[in-house]
């Protein structure tokens, strides 16, 4: 395990679960959540995620972007972005809307051009595998590759075998045995 992962595990579990009675998005019941927005926008812990997921994304080739539904990728698309460029790489990041703008261009896909580009779909924490499966949709329809999806946390609760079951490969950095939630 690399010392920005067992400082990111260390940050997440410290700040960013939390204990109690939650309902998911897919409408389960839960002892916890984790709160990713908690440390993906803090400066200790925003420089660790691009670290972490540059290295769980160093082997998926010939790729020009990151990004995810807004809000919950969005700083893990822009911490990509920023330590891939330290690292000398060349990622560029998008955002995908909920819905196209109806204004301006109209665009529910913003950034750079992605036409026939290969992208990774990003997650913060993933539980049901649908703002994944919205931004596939999206980023499909302007032309774009979709290489893999890549999340900063699995709940392992069905999102990777949904997200396989449409034919893309599923990746994540931090398993609910690295926070000690198994059997939380």
């Amino acid at each position: 395990m690399t010392d920005a992962r067992t400082k990111l595990i260390e940050l997440i579990s410290s700040d960013a679960v939390f204990h109690g009675d939650f309902t998911l998005t897919s409408g389960k019941k839960a002892t916890y959540y984790v709160d990713l927005r908690k440390v993906s926008l803090d400066h200790r812990a925003a420089p660790l995620i691009g670290q972490v997921m540059l290295d769980l994304i160093a082997d998926i080739p010939d790729v020009a972007a990151v990004g995810g539904m807004t809000m919950g990728a969005d700083p893990v698309a822009s911490a990509i972005l920023h330590q891939g460029v330290a690292r000398g790489l060349e990622y560029d990041a998008f955002v995908v809307r909920k819905e196209p703008k109806d204004h301006g261009r109209g665009r529910q896909v913003e950034g750079p051009e992605l036409a026939g580009k290969r992208v990774i779909v990003l997650e913060d924490t993933s539980t049901t595998g649908g703002s994944p499966l919205k931004a596939i949709e999206a980023l499909r329809k302007v032309g774009a590759e979709i290489a893999a999806v890549a999340v900063v946390v699995d709940r392992d609760t069905g999102a990777r075998e949904i997200i396989e079951a449409e034919g893309v490969p599923y990746f994540y950095a931090i398993g609910l045995d690295d926070l000690g939630l198994r059997d939380a």
